[in-house]
């Protein structure tokens, strides 16, 4: 399976204005953010700062989660250069258990580091709150999945099961407290019980 085509960046065929306009606003939201917190940013606030009517911040995101959306798709961009193309076992070259173990790894601080712009991407108002696309974490432990030895298991139920093991704590479960412990010792906890699940789930 090959890794999807994801569209990062401006839209195909995005005008000029409307261009400069979405950077305009992303600037804005980062500033935001940055000032109040990720829970104080609004649609509104975000049009009243960039100096842009509503309309156009309802048009470019769609709503509050879509402006997280965009944010962290940047975020992502990054991210997903590392899997596809940096060294292994993260990156291509090393065995299908051990490029799974990196993942979750990585995907834990990827989270931690960006928890509340991911929490907030997340819209309650939509019947798939993480959105239409297949998450990337689903996509990729699916082809790991599909060049280990583990028997008969379905593999697509099997990839959905661990995408939600390895981003729901960090989204939906654990709170900024429980992240706050002193060394990065919740990184590394989550780390090693997603280490310890994958190797029991695929052991052949």
């Amino acid at each position: 399976m090959e890794w999807p085509e994801l569209a990062w960046g401006a839209p195909p065929g995005e005008r000029a204005d409307a261009a400069r306009n979405r950077l305009h606003l992303l600037s804005v939201a980062r500033q935001l953010i940055a000032e109040q917190g990720a829970d104080k940013l609004t649609m509104d606030g975000l049009a009243e700062r960039a100096r842009l009517g509503k309309g156009t911040v309802f048009r470019r995101f769609g709503s509050r989660a879509g402006i997280f959306h965009a944010l962290l798709d940047e975020e992502e961009r990054d991210f997903q250069a590392q899997v596809l193309s940096g060294p292994p076992p993260l990156g291509p070259g090393a065995a299908p258990l051990d490029r799974l173990v990196a993942y979750g790894r990585a995907r834990t601080s990827f989270l931690i580091e960006h928890r509340e712009m991911a929490r907030n991407a997340l819209d309650g108002s939509k019947p798939v709150p993480a959105g239409a696309q297949t998450p990337l974490s689903q996509t990729h432990i699916r082809m790991l999945l599909g060049q280990l030895d583990i028997g008969g298991a379905d593999l697509d139920i099997m990839a959905i099961q661990l995408t939600a093991a390895l981003d729901g704590p960090l989204l939906l479960y654990l709170s900024a407290a429980d992240l706050a412990e002193p060394g990065h010792k919740a990184a590394e906890r989550i780390a090693r019980g997603w280490q310890d699940l994958v190797q029991r789930v695929c052991r052949p």
